[in-house]
């Protein structure tokens, strides 16, 4: 069995930051997505939170919570293999997705399995989504060994290819993920809506619907984006085009006061002149009020 004992801290180490590295590309990939709406982005930034603060989310049961889990489960899987092969760690060789794989389960799945809840296993669904996911762009690469290049012996291998195929697969995943419910004996799950095909081991699954955080929402504890200051600019969760979920933002020129031409004096201080800037601050607009109404 992997452990953290017998793999040592190494092991612990590339289990965390690999984990990180799997939710930022999550963030690369919603942030850079035309397909994936601004309510949903809105979604995913609070469900990312959530995860790099907590080993667990238990608040939400929604589709955004099940692609975040899959990406970082395989960006475990993905980093430690890498690992392997590029010989940092000890205990294995090459690129070793099996013991990848088996370090993610023993790292990754060992709260869920413990708490047997319907939550843990939406959850080890979404993971094996995960790691299949990799092992899925697995590549068979090839070199030739002989006199002046000819191919007289062959070495062959399976190797990794970019995590952003992983990625981009996952998101396709996503916008198909299907909705279920637990059966009766709490063994597996069945379609909540009989007009769509059973969920396979391949497709991300979810309980509930997305809250919408664009707009106040008393009983999710959502106090909107109206109001929110944004940047023009951002193609992040805190650009306008995002945070404001569509519905534009105001502008406003304001004047305020600066440290500037900033010196350091020996020894020791840093004086700074006051300034007098104006600036555009971008405000979102708020939505229509029977939109308002709708979610109080």
């Amino acid at each position: 069995m992997v452990s953290l004992t017998h793999c040592g801290e190494a092991l612990r180490i590339h289990a965390k930051t690999s984990h990180v590295a799997g939710l930022r590309h999550c963030q690369r990939t919603v942030v850079s997505s035309d397909i994936i709406a601004a309510t949903s982005r809105m979604h995913f930034a609070y469900i990312l939170i959530l995860l790099i603060l907590t080993p667990r989310v238990d608040s939400s049961w929604c589709r955004e919570t099940a692609f975040v889990y899959a990406i970082s489960y395989a960006g475990v899987v993905y980093a430690i293999t890498r690992a392997c092969s590029q010989g940092e760690l000890k205990s294995c060789c090459s690129d070793h997705i099996d013991f990848g794989i088996k370090f993610a389960k023993d790292f990754v799945d060992a709260k869920e399995k413990r708490l047997k809840d319907a939550r843990a296993l939406m959850n080890l669904h979404n993971n094996r989504c995960g790691r299949m996911a990799v092992k899925r762009f697995m590549n068979l690469e090839c070199k030739c060994h002989g006199v002046s290049g000819s191919c007289t012996l062959r070495t062959c291998w399976r190797a990794m290819s970019d995590f952003r195929k992983t990625g981009d697969f996952l998101r396709r995943k996503y916008n198909g993920a299907i909705q279920v419910t637990m059966n009766q004996d709490g063994s597996g799950f069945a379609v909540a809506n009989q007009n769509f095909r059973k969920a396979t081991k391949k497709d991300l699954v979810y309980f509930e619907n997305s809250p919408d955080y664009c707009v106040m929402d008393k009983t999710a504890g959502s106090l909107g984006t109206a109001g929110r200051v944004c940047d023009k600019v951002s193609r992040g969760t805190d650009g306008c085009e995002v945070m404001c979920c569509g519905r534009g933002y105001d502008t406003t020129r304001v004047t305020r006061i600066t440290k500037c031409e900033c010196k350091f004096h020996w020894c020791c201080a840093v004086r700074c002149k006051e300034c007098e800037e104006t600036v555009d601050v971008h405000t979102c607009k708020a939505p229509k009020r029977a939109e308002w109404l709708d979610q109080t």
